[in-house]
């Protein structure tokens, strides 16, 4: 343990008409280092994650957080880019700069902008984060990746799609007890199951509710060193973080594997010394409902080709042994995509204080995170552990 989240803070995800980046950020940020009971001039180091990349026309967005506050100005702050795992990449440069003593206490900021622009024009800039040599024509961008992953999946297993749908409806019902949801909304199974106008066949196998949002939101947090976070009126310490990055093009691997965010769990099992049996919760990349099916394979919460297990046995359910997504995931929750990260660090550090609200789980004592970059590209893992 070299680290620990002391404050944060949450926007509410969405279309944010009344919002452009820089409010956000400095919103989510002023609201983090209040929250931390520090001041602003104690901030050593920032790191602000955001994709960007044209959703908005604002690029270099790193000094926008020293508008905070004026203490700000002259600190160091730098923007951080990992496709969709963009907000857990800016928690490990937070985390690698603590760990070499570089700064005490520093402030994260993950935030996009994603409405300012046309459904076309933000479907051409996601696809960037796919191999554009090989995965760059498939039709319907990256709804039309996962819809092929889809597809293979079901090819070597059989048809899924009862399973997808159940984990559609199980995430929008979590999501409708959540207020900073994007859409809460309990849509059902029925309706998540059945192709309909109002529920269409986007890509492959996979239907509108299969598939996230275009969303507009932020999320910050401090972190600090273990003697500092001692004194905090609360803390959440790192029991891991891990990274692994897989090959970018899907032609080199087994796509329907994950074995990148395989990798990136068991090491965090092996790091922090704890079994999937020990996690309370976890929050994981469910960008479409079959990538949320893979994590549950990458996890160990079934084998191979078995990921439906979990869903019929309610296992991943609020209820059940693994709440997963319990905030409503990116499905309900929405998906801006610099901020994801950040926020389910966040999401987490609620929920293992008791201060989640009406999404608040009981007893738990071990929080799990998984973000990704990409098809299983760059996959990030945390376990937290309340510390004080």
């Amino acid at each position: 343990m070299t680290a620990a989240i002391i404050g944060w803070a949450h926007s509410r995800f969405g279309k944010l008409e009344g919002d452009d980046i820089e409010s956000l950020i400095v919103r989510v940020g002023s609201e983090a280092i209040k929250d931390a009971e520090i001041a602003p001039a104690d901030i050593d180091e920032i790191f602000i994650g955001t994709f960007n990349g044209g959703f908005v026309r604002q690029e270099f967005p790193s000094s926008l957080t020293l508008q905070i506050d004026p203490s700000l100005r002259f600190k160091p702050a730098t923007r951080v880019e990992n496709a969709c795992a963009t907000g857990s990449a800016a928690i490990h440069q937070g985390l690698n700069a603590i760990a070499a003593k570089r700064a005490r206490r520093v402030l994260i900021v993950g935030v996009e902008k994603m409405t300012e622009i046309t459904g076309p024009q933000v479907g051409d800039i996601l696809i960037r984060a796919a191999y554009l040599k090989e995965e760059g024509e498939i039709e319907g961008g990256f709804a039309g990746v996962f819809g092929r992953i889809a597809q293979m999946y079901f090819q070597r297993y059989g048809d899924k799609s009862d399973a997808l749908a159940k984990i559609a409806a199980k995430n929008h019902k979590n999501g409708a007890a959540n207020p900073l949801a994007q859409i809460r909304k309990d849509l059902g199974y029925d309706f998540c199951r059945t192709v309909s106008d109002k529920n269409p066949i986007v890509a492959g196998p996979l239907r509108r509710t299969d598939c996230s949002l275009v969303s507009d939101g932020a999320a910050a947090l401090v972190l600090t060193d273990i003697d500092t976070a001692l004194a905090a009126k609360k803390a959440v310490v790192f029991r891991a973080a891990e990274q692994v990055n897989d090959f970018l093009p899907m032609s080199k691997r087994d796509i329907t594997a994950y074995e990148g965010a395989a990798l990136a769990w068991q090491r965090a099992f092996d790091h922090s010394g704890v079994t999937l049996d020990d996690l309370s919760c976890a929050e994981v990349h469910d960008c479409f409902t079959v990538a949320e099916l893979l994590i549950y394979e990458a996890m160990g919460m079934a084998k191979k080709g078995e990921g439906d297990k979990v869903v019929e046995a309610g296992t991943a359910e609020k209820t059940g042994k693994l709440p997963i997504n319990a905030s409503g995931g990116l499905k309900s929750k929405g998906h801006p995509i610099g901020a994801t990260g950040v926020s389910m660090h966040v999401l987490q550090s609620m929920q293992l204080t008791g201060t989640a609200g009406d999404i608040q789980l009981p007893n738990v004592k071990l929080a799990g995170v998984f973000n990704m970059g990409g098809a299983a590209v760059a996959n990030y893992v945390s376990i937290l552990e309340r510390l004080r």
